[in-house]
């Protein structure tokens, strides 16, 4: 290849990478991030774009992956009306975080906040979310985490790693006046406080709606108030959940119809029994299949991942005979994350507080209006949605929801 050549390949081959915006791909959220080096070259380029497809299109998946298991099912949040649904609220409250931000050319890419200072990006989603499922018809419980089991250290302590690296690397770009890499890297070190949760169940409260802490994981908490009758679905993106024994998951629920990567994104239900049917799994086996592709608990048992777990499952019945017969290591503690999935621990709320109240309008307006600097139309924008659907009563009175 003479140099013209060379000049000609390079320039198509950084077009394409910066079409695709990529440098790395992650291959398994237990494993290092794996760079990939892009050759000047068409293949490795159609490559890439297969495995930058499959990333995307995976890259929401939390807990273990079940996805190649379950019969998914499109569905809809008007499908959901009338149905008590309990929110996965952490997963969602990220989300906002990480995509209601700084955008502005010289903006640090942050969670917006007021102009007290004070970070408002989780209310203004919280709030918009919220209205839109009351005003389909939904019942929904938002329920946010508590204290992460001892077995999730390691997880967590990862994630804070990860996070404090991001925010080293955010603060040196923004120091040398990189704009660009800061907004990107500002999603990396978002940090969902303990003040941030308070606000967030405080405001869903004053819209009549119930929220709580969970004793550990929420979508585990969650998953044991449907299997047991308190709950008609769970709504999380946590394969996990299914894993707890949740009877029904919904994913995508408040993305349902949005656009993400040039793709319509749908609301898909999930069904327990379905999946244990299907693959010929008692909920045991299962729980197992999910701790050797890896959880928040284990890192998984290298080599096996959904469809080759599930034949070793179905073959030799259990991780400890998979591991003899596959000559490797029993998981430690594996007693103890078969007890978490199976009797998770949780709050006990009686049902009567999972009823929809009603609403404080004159609270929720200090709350937002006054103290955090919403504008009136955002806040009239929620109102007004309720009230024509027929959710809020007006006329001298304070606002009710009834259902």
């Amino acid at each position: 290849m003479n140099e013209r050549e060379g000049v000609i390949q390079e320039g198509v081959a950084f077009r394409r990478l910066r079409a695709i915006r990529v440098v790395w791909i992650s291959f398994r959220p237990s494993e290092p991030e794996t760079w990939v080096r892009i050759l000047h070259c068409p293949l490795n380029f159609e490559i890439l774009a297969v495995r930058l497809k499959c990333h995307l299109l995976h890259r929401c998946d939390m807990g273990c992956n079940l996805r190649d298991l379950a019969d998914a099912e499109n569905t809809t949040m008007e499908a959901m009306k009338g149905k008590k649904v309990g929110v996965d609220s952490f997963l969602l409250a990220f989300q906002f975080l990480t995509t209601i931000r700084d955008r502005s050319p010289t903006g640090d890419g942050g969670p917006l906040r007021a102009d007290n200072g004070k970070v408002v990006a989780h209310l203004m989603g919280f709030l918009s979310r919220a209205s839109m499922m009351l005003s389909k018809g939904i019942k929904p419980i938002f329920i946010f985490d508590g204290e992460h089991p001892e077995l999730k250290r390691d997880e967590m302590d990862a994630r804070r790693q990860k996070r404090e690296q991001a925010e080293i690397e955010w603060k040196a770009a923004l120091d040398a006046g990189d704009f660009a890499t800061a907004q990107k890297m500002a999603q990396r070190c978002v940090k969902y406080t303990p003040e941030m949760v308070d606000e967030s169940i405080e405001m869903l409260r004053l819209m009549g709606i119930p929220a709580f802490r969970a004793k550990a994981e929420g979508e585990a908490q969650a998953a044991v108030m449907a299997a047991n009758g308190q709950l008609d679905v769970v709504a999380t993106q946590d394969w996990d959940a299914l894993l707890y024994g949740a009877p029904i998951v919904i994913r995508n629920l408040t993305s349902d119809g949005s656009k993400r990567m040039g793709r319509v994104i749908r609301a898909q239900r999930i069904e327990l029994e379905q999946i244990l049917a299907d693959n010929d799994l008692t909920r045991e086996q299962l729980i197992d299949l999910g701790i050797m592709i890896g959880t928040d608990f284990h890192p998984g048992i290298k080599g096996i991942g959904p469809k080759t777990g599930l034949k070793l499952i179905k073959k030799f019945g259990d991780i400890e005979t998979i591991c003899k017969e596959k000559d490797k290591e029993i998981p430690e503690r594996i007693d103890e994350i078969r007890s978490i999935f199976r009797n998770h621990p949780v709050v006990d709320i009686p049902d009567e507080d999972l009823v929809q109240g009603d609403v404080d309008v004159d609270g929720l307006k200090k709350f937002l209006v006054d103290d955090r600097q919403f504008s009136q139309k955002r806040f009239d924008n929620a109102m007004e949605l309720l009230e024509e659907a027929g959710l809020v009563r007006t006329g001298g009175q304070t606002s009710l929801f009834s259902f």
